[in-house]
């Protein structure tokens, strides 16, 4: 009798044995189970399926722990992106300078005549200043969060770069309001003047007279190149501003997938328009005389006036019904 007891017990231990092994084996393949083990765990986000979970909240996408996609998104931003930034704004930098060995700075043919006439008015500067300057600033706070990590973390240290990160974000997300009244700004102020026509196509065709000497397309306020840098500018800022505000606000971006096209597109517009204004400043600044004085001061040499916007100045010193905005005076 006590030997069948000390039988029973065996096999009943025994059972309960396989019954919690199996209890546990299951638990540790459900990933929403309280008791998953650490390896399992890492086992099953190591996949490429879908893995996903229980929520008791009305938001059951909330319950989906990583998606495949998601993995491709994070290795884009790891990869290709930073890649694509390097090559845009490398790639411009490379042909500036190659331009600049080869051809010099863009001098006026006939030299400064002392002669100014006003080119921008203090409005129209200052639009273009808040502009430029809050772009500066949203592309280095940008270009920080692409490629920072690999560059600039190794040279500052952990904290110095935390830091610079955290307040290059707050300056990005504050500054973009700002970014966005100035550029309604110059689009009031501008369009008009921005409309591509027939002389656009003959300025193309010499090359902007860069390349003959003693070669000045005629062109009004504003020649082809500068109408594509203004419409690229607009573009630009527009998908920037667009996706930029869903990024801030995501509850009205939609799903996650999402979210994750509209920061794709942010950071490929950026790439390319900050390649774009890289140029714009060159030759704004040391790629052409002459050119600085009229965003610095809004008055511009007469002869730097007649060799780049010849039928622009006919049409101001023509003027009967505003004669001041014509009239030239020496400079200072």
């Amino acid at each position: 009798m006590a030997h069948q007891l000390t039988r029973f017990f065996a096999v009943l231990a025994l059972s309960l044995g396989l019954v919690l092994t199996g209890m546990t084996a299951q638990a540790q393949v459900n990933p929403t189970a309280s008791s998953v083990t650490e390896d399992s765990m890492f086992e099953a986000l190591g996949t490429s399926d879908t893995v996903s979970g229980r929520v008791s909240i009305p938001n059951k996408t909330a319950g989906t722990l990583i998606k495949p996609d998601n993995k491709d998104w994070a290795a884009f931003q790891r990869g290709a992106l930073p890649l694509i930034f390097v090559v845009a704004l490398g790639g411009m930098l490379v042909l500036l300078a190659a331009f600049y060995l080869i051809k010099g700075r863009v001098r006026v043919e006939h030299g400064m005549s002392g002669r100014t006439i006003e080119r921008f008015s203090a409005v129209e500067r200052f639009a273009h200043w808040t502009l430029s300057s809050t772009f500066i600033i949203l592309a280095l706070s940008g270009l920080n969060l692409v490629i920072g990590r690999s560059v600039i973390l190794p040279l500052v240290g952990e904290a110095a770069y935390g830091t610079l990160t955290a307040w290059g974000k707050l300056a990005h997300n504050f500054l973009a309001w700002p970014f966005m009244v100035a550029l309604v700004l110059i689009v009031v102020f501008w369009v008009a003047h921005n409309i591509p026509n027939k002389l656009d196509l003959v300025w193309i065709k010499q090359g902007g007279g860069l390349f003959k000497k003693g070669m000045h397309p005629p062109a009004k306020k504003f020649n082809a190149g500068q109408k594509v840098i203004f419409w690229c500018v607009v573009g630009g800022g527009v998908a920037l501003s667009f996706t930029g505000y869903m990024m801030l606000f995501p509850v009205q971006a939609g799903t996650p997938s999402d979210w994750q096209l509209y920061q794709t597109i942010h950071g490929l517009v950026a790439a390319g328009l900050t390649a774009i204004i890289i140029a714009h400043i060159y030759i704004g600044s040391v790629g052409m005389e002459g050119a600085f004085d009229a965003m610095a001061s809004g008055q511009v040499d007469e002869n730097w006036a007649r060799e780049h916007h010849s039928l622009w100045v006919e049409e101001v010193k023509g003027r009967t019904d505003a004669p001041a905005a014509g009239r030239t005076h020496p400079a200072e």
